[in-house]
């Protein structure tokens, strides 16, 4: 029932995530996120509802040790999950970037249950392949690569074990 319901609002949520204006509440769509997140045991987000994955991704802050969770589009790949630091296509990356890559382990919460991961920096040709694999989930992320100059850094988490 899940994947009627998805394939009818994934093209909105789409076009939703298109919209300029949009990362003006994303600290709005942040905590709404967390919160049904946080309700449900990391079970149904945002991301779910627009009939997309997503995952709560808990890294220690780089400078602070400090666990952060985030939540996020992720796009289910070989065993693990790809993330983008997109950030809508703001000139800055958002800040989990910076925690993901000095990280040697992080955890994930993905449809309610949590898994202990390796991230992984992809570069080079390999980036290419999987930004093409994300984008075929989240075509939005090309235009967040237009909007920007910066590379778009993708991670890929590795379950443990």
């Amino acid at each position: 029932m899940y994947d009627v319901y998805a394939r009818l609002v994934r093209p909105l949520t789409i076009l939703l995530g298109s919209q300029p204006w949009l990362p003006r509440i994303n600290k709005q769509i942040v905590a709404v996120d967390r919160f049904l997140q946080r309700v449900t045991r990391g079970r149904i987000g945002l991301v779910k509802l627009g009939g997309l994955t997503g995952l709560m991704l808990t890294v220690a802050g780089a400078r602070s040790g400090v666990p952060r969770r985030t939540p996020l589009l992720c796009v289910p790949h070989d065993g693990g999950w790809l993330i983008a630091g997109s950030n809508w296509g703001a000139p800055r990356p958002p800040a989990w970037v910076g925690n993901v890559a000095a990280a040697s382990d992080a955890s994930v919460n993905f449809e309610g249950r949590s898994y202990a991961v390796v991230p992984h920096e992809a570069v080079g040709a390999e980036r290419e392949e999987l930004w093409a694999v994300m984008n075929r989930t989240w075509p939005n992320y090309a235009k967040y690569e237009q909007r920007t100059d910066r590379t778009i850094r993708v991670f890929h988490l590795r379950p443990v074990g």
